[in-house]
């Protein structure tokens, strides 16, 4: 219970909750103002343009989320002009959801942020496509969009300028959290009680997760000047601190043993459980580490590591002389490991004493060496107009099955937001079938859990000031977990939606209830469409994901032997090289976890891939 409220205290310093209570505040203020000015309706279109230029200020460098917004402003611009000169004639409102669906889709093809700046188009055109506006009324209400997006901008930026470390803390600190979990499950092969196979598959989820924690920290760390081009302490501090928890994660990676084996053998011992335990204390102290850095706070070390080493150096010796012919060479070899990770915290609590601070180590590493570079040429585009393209297969089926659902919403007419169904399958639509799997179940499930929320607040609590206090709450839940937790989000937006709806004056029940069906209605369009039309299973790309995985393997070692051959390496090549190998090793085991998702006739050399 108290590590519940721990995790629960913590995560308001994390990088979620702030982009949460940012974005909540910059969609509800013009509402809200303009309200008490007789203007709602110019509010809630100014939060529209507020709300989906969010999509493209996911974390990453400034200058990312700058140029992300200001182009996701256009394309919304663009969108919502277009949709408002054709939503009157439904031919060709159905015309512009196929292309458009399709066009913003394909986005993808530049990356994560251009996928989000698609998303806020397409949600523009998705929202807007109802509105009864004519003539200036359509250029007003696109000029009020941008307006919307313009204001959000403004105060992200502004927010950045105020604490521009507190993104790369807060990311940094959630990196070395899931380290530390990562260290746990490690910790869980010297339990001689431990199911092995389920401790490698956790191992495997969780080595995807710390992949990509690091990959989003490298991102924000060597893009952004303020972090690699200042000599700030604070900088510096980030900087080392996350070198030494990238190779403390590949060390922990590459350290290897015969479990099994081992467990036999020194079963009737308690070394492994003192190991086991050992283990434990320094994931302990790295999580200390980063809830210190994510919360801002002053990190003191906590626990003296070296009576603990000593202690357990004194039993491994014991067992080679109590037992003549036990060999405990393995052992030492874990010992060694391990004090390899007790002076990597040690550097690590170091870096943050102004006094022991070395900044020429950061002066030396070539950081722009570290980071991809996402291109954006025309030619992209078009070499990924094919079949052979997972993303063009992609878009077809979100284009094909939003016309679907615009369809059904103008044949059967039955309600008032018709166009939930296109919005339910414009987002839960995935390029991998397991993720349109799981998006399925996580939207069905949180809209009944969250209308049934909905019901029983609107029921029992008349009072509109506690029914907008709660709807604040709400708002602030789905915008901390939009990025991170589709099911908690879901719950959260759909009492948000039907207590901002009964605020307005329409009736509750009604709404629920459409709300639900539609969401039935477009899962029940996504899912076969995922399934039936072009799918991409993951084991198609197996072979391809091993083939990459070898030969990653193959230049680590080529770069290791030119480093006992005596040629001169930089300690860069090695690092990058290292890398390459364990990014590799976790998209291969992201795509085996995605294809255990997969219809089991889809499922190809299963145990082979287990084995890897």
């Amino acid at each position: 219970m108290r590590n519940q409220l721990r995790e629960f205290r913590y995560f308001f310093f994390t990088q979620e909750f702030a982009d949460g209570l940012r974005t909540t505040i910059a969609i509800l203020l013009p509402s809200l103002i303009l309200y008490f000015f007789g203007q709602l309706h110019i509010g809630t279109t100014i939060s529209l343009g507020a709300l989906c230029v969010n999509f493209a200020d996911a974390p990453g460098p400034v200058i990312h989320k700058r140029n992300g917004m200001f182009f996701s402003i256009l394309f919304m611009f663009i969108s919502a002009l277009l949709t408002g000169f054709v939503h009157t004639n439904v031919y060709a409102l159905g015309l512009e959801i196929l292309l458009c669906s399709f066009l913003f889709s394909m986005f993808t093809v530049y990356g994560a942020r251009a996928t989000a700046v698609g998303s806020g188009a397409l949600l523009v055109l998705i929202l807007t496509m109802d509105q009864p506006n004519h003539g200036y009324g359509i250029l007003w209400q696109a000029l009020f969009i941008v307006a919307g997006g313009l204001w959000y901008a403004g105060i992200s930026l502004l927010f950045y300028n105020i604490s521009p470390y507190r993104p790369a803390q807060r990311a940094l600190g959630k990196c070395i959290r899931e380290l530390a979990k990562y260290l746990r499950i490690k910790a869980k092969f010297y339990n001689t009680n431990a199911d092995l196979e389920k401790a490698y598959q956790e191992l495997f989820s969780q080595q995807v997760v710390v992949s990509e924690k690091q990959e989003s920290v490298r991102e924000l760390f060597f893009k952004s000047r303020q972090i690699v081009g200042e000599p700030s302490f604070t900088g510096h501090t980030l900087i080392l601190t996350f070198v030494d928890v990238m190779d403390m994660f590949e060390e922990v990676t590459a350290t290897y043993y015969d479990y099994p084996s081992l467990h036999q053998r020194f079963q009737k011992y308690h070394i492994l459980s003192d190991i086991n335990k050992f283990i434990h204390s320094i994931a302990n102290e790295l999580d200390a580490i980063g809830l210190a850095i994510l919360a801002n706070h002053p990190y003191r070390k906590g626990v003296n590591f070296e009576q603990e080493f000593d202690a357990l150096k004194v039993q491994i010796d014991k067992i080679s002389e109590e037992e003549k012919g036990i060999s405990n060479i393995v052992l030492k070899k874990i010992l060694v490991n391990i004090r390899r990770l007790v002076l990597r915290i040690n550097d690590i609590s170091n870096y943050f004493e102004p006094a022991t601070h070395k900044s020429e180590r950061v002066k030396n590493i070539d950081f722009q060496r570290f980071v991809s570079h996402q291109s954006f040429d025309a030619k992209l585009f078009w070499d990924n107009m094919n079949l052979n393209s997972s993303i063009f297969r992609h878009s077809i089926r979100v284009a094909i099955a939003c016309l679907i659902g615009f369809t059904i919403s103008k044949v059967f007419h039955y309600g008032q937001h018709s166009y939930w169904i296109v919005l339910t399958i414009a987002f839960i639509l995935k390029p991998a079938y397991s993720l349109t799997k799981q998006r399925n179940i996580e939207r069905i499930i949180g809209t009944v859990i969250g209308g049934m929320i909905a019901i029983l607040i609107l029921a029992f609590i008349p009072n509109t000031n506690i029914l907008f206090a709660l709807m604040v709450v709400f708002m602030l839940g789905t915008y901390s977990t939009q990025r991170t937790n589709y099911i908690a989000m879901v719950l959260f937006v759909t009492p948000f939606v039907l207590i901002l709806f009964k605020l307005m004056g329409l009736r509750f029940i009604a709404v629920a209830r459409e709300r639900i069906l539609d969401t039935v209605i477009g899962c029940a369009i996504a899912f076969p469409i995922s399934y039936l039309l072009f799918p991409k299973w993951e084991a198609e790309d197996f072979k391809d994901h091993i083939r990459k995985m070898l030969q990653a393997n193959i230049d680590y070692l080529l770069t290791v032997a030119k480093k006992f051959s005596g040629e001169v390496m930089k300690t860069t090549d090695f690092k990058l090289a290292r890398k390459e190998v364990y990014i590799q090793s976790a998209n291969l085991s992201a795509a085996f976890q995605r294809m255990l998702s997969e219809p089991k006739g889809k499922q190809k050399n299963k145990k082979i891939s287990t084995s890897l």
